[in-house]
């Protein structure tokens, strides 16, 4: 099979590398990858699959005061697999915890070792805000706890929660890509504690279980709509971990939770993006 790289020379690249994706997700491109201190954006997508209109898009494609050059490169079927293990390195968070795909040597001296398959960008371990939320995560217990993960991508949150103890761990993610590809991962990490759903917070309703921790790595917005939900299904005294926005949208996250009676435990960022970890009084 061969495929077409779109690439996307972009500047200013943060924060429109993101929201380039989102954008070219809505097209059956199957997978991402970023070079960002060169400013470089690229996806795959399957050569037949790549119509005139697909292109025109593409070629279309601006942003008021952004750069973007645009090219398209057919890669033969020989040299895909080459071209795809090339464009992910391991991500390694301190000693804790090391993500990887299959494809990657094994690697010692990690507490703990994910291997995803990066069948698209979002959830590899890449971006910030997964970093800050395994960081962040790195400072609580989750043996015997009981752990929702909103927006949980391909898993790899949720799948750390399993290694660290928890006792069950509710998944749920509304893209379809993900729910395939969280439901592989479970496997290939043998994340038995893991359930992976295909929703959004109102699915919340059906599941009758409450938690001791809440994950939620998704843009304001959304989190600012479902935190009411969030909070129903949170226990007193639990952990509530937030990222996926940027740092100048944190007073507002700060002062919806601060009204709810939550405690601000911790707050960190890279880049321009954030993470809050709150206690539940």
């Amino acid at each position: 099979m061969s495929y077409t790289e779109c690439k996307f020379k972009v500047s200013p690249y943060i924060p429109y590398n993101e929201i380039l994706i989102a954008q070219l997700a809505e097209f059956p491109f199957e997978s991402f990858t970023e070079n960002e201190d060169e400013g470089i954006l690229s996806a795959f997508i399957v050569k037949t699959d790549y119509t005139e209109d697909i292109k025109k898009y593409c070629e279309d494609l601006q942003f008021e005061g952004v750069e973007i050059d645009f090219e398209s490169i057919e890669i033969p079927k020989e040299n895909w697999n080459k071209q795809w293990e090339e464009s992910f390195d391991p991500v390694t968070i301190n000693d804790f915890c090391i993500i990887r795909a299959p494809f990657h040597e094994k690697q010692s001296g990690f507490k703990y070792e994910i291997i995803i398959e990066p069948k698209m960008s979002f959830g590899t371990g890449h971006h910030a805000t997964t970093q800050m939320m395994v960081k962040a995560m790195s400072t609580i217990s989750f043996v015997d706890k009981t752990v929702l993960d909103m927006g949980s991508g391909t898993g790899v949150l949720a799948i750390l929660t399993d290694m660290l103890g928890a006792l069950n761990v509710d998944a749920i993610d509304i893209e379809e890509w993900a729910f395939e590809n969280i439901q592989e991962n479970i496997e290939r990490n043998k994340a038995t504690n893991v359930n992976s759903y295909l929703g959004d917070a109102a699915l919340l309703k059906s599941l009758q279980q409450k938690y001791n921790v809440v994950l939620a790595n998704i843009n304001k917005n959304i989190l600012l709509a479902d935190m009411e939900v969030y909070d129903s299904k949170l226990k007193n005294g639990g952990d509530l971990f937030l990222s996926g926005f940027f740092v100048y949208d944190a007073d507002d996250l700060n002062s919806c939770l601060d009204e709810m009676n939550y405690k601000l435990n911790l707050q960190t960022s890279i880049d321009d993006w954030c993470c809050l970890h709150f206690k539940k009084n």
